[in-house]
């Protein structure tokens, strides 16, 4: 079967939701090998001058709150993308403080971002949104304008990442437009809870989300564990542990400090998780981190 945002054919419709501090290009390449139908960066400002690594062909998502340097940052970058995302849903007290990500509502803003993107690019272009009183009709707008897909995470700006999802409003933005919609929010990520809503967590099934979406961002479930994606699309499991986070770590120069994020990540749910996590808060260098997960390294 063919799953196609635009003229993109993905493998499959569960993807890797945007994420600022998890989405290094390691953990997307893990994402990837695991089964992942497409990753997603983590924002990107399209003034930035830092290097992009881009080596997953991922989606990029960029954020902001102006139309500045995205023509030229999507030319600088087209060839090695699979779409280009423009972020209006994040929550972070950064984007309340400079009015971009969930609290741009300016909708001539927004339909002059989206049009410089669609006209910058013929690749796929798509927009993730929260939950608001103008998310109907910047969906709208955005469909209007030539954007490919909707992504909603249909909890609010205040809400956060706390709270339950409006699973209904993200059905009502579904309705609304004749474009793919991306649910994101909570997503049950388990094989335990593949098949059912969790009613305590307010999680529910991949399964179930696709039957009424067209596609599903996995989020939070799969930080620290890549391997989740061979589970919910049905393929062999990949080995995709922290061992081999750390060998593509050192081949593409990550920091330490971000290193040092994922060691902690993956420690989770593991057998003395917590001791190897204790070990983590003192490591100094990459040998303090290997030498702190000890058996997890092999997982």
């Amino acid at each position: 079967m063919s799953y196609k945002i635009r003229n993109l054919e993905l493998r499959n419709r569960v993807l890797l939701a945007p994420m600022l501090e998890s989405n290094d290009i390691a953990f997307r390449l893990l994402c990837k090998k695991a089964g992942c139908g497409l990753t997603y960066t983590g924002m990107v400002s399209p003034l930035s001058k830092q290097k992009l690594v881009l080596d997953d062909k991922p989606a990029v998502q960029l954020f902001g709150n102006s139309s500045r340097g995205i023509a030229s940052f999507i030319k600088k970058y087209d060839s090695e993308v699979s779409l280009w995302d423009f972020n209006l849903g994040c929550p972070s007290k950064l984007s309340k403080r400079l009015g971009h990500g969930g609290c741009l509502d300016d909708l001539g803003a927004i339909e002059k971002i989206l049009k410089v993107m669609r006209s910058s690019t013929r690749k796929p272009v798509t927009i993730k949104l929260r939950k608001s009183d103008k998310a109907i009709e910047i969906a709208r707008l955005a469909e209007r304008v030539g954007v490919d897909a909707v992504g909603i995470h249909a909890r609010t700006v205040g809400q956060g990442y706390g709270g339950e999802v409006d699973y209904d409003f993200a059905l009502a933005i579904k309705r609304t437009v004749k474009c793919p919609v991306i649910f994101s929010g909570n997503v049950g990520a388990t094989p335990e809870n593949r098949n059912q809503k969790i009613e305590n967590r307010g999680e529910r099934s991949v399964d179930r989300i696709l039957r009424d979406f067209d596609f599903v961002f996995v989020g939070r479930a799969c930080i620290g564990r890549p391997e989740i994606f061979s589970e919910l699309v049905g393929g062999r499991k990949s080995v995709v542990g922290f061992k081999e986070y750390l060998k593509l770590a050192k081949r593409y120069g990550l920091f330490f400090r971000q290193i040092k994020y994922q060691a902690m990540n993956f420690t989770k749910g593991v057998n003395g998780g917590r001791e190897m996590r204790r070990e983590l808060v003192g490591a100094k260098s990459v040998g303090d981190v290997e030498r702190a997960m000890g058996q997890c390294i092999n997982v």
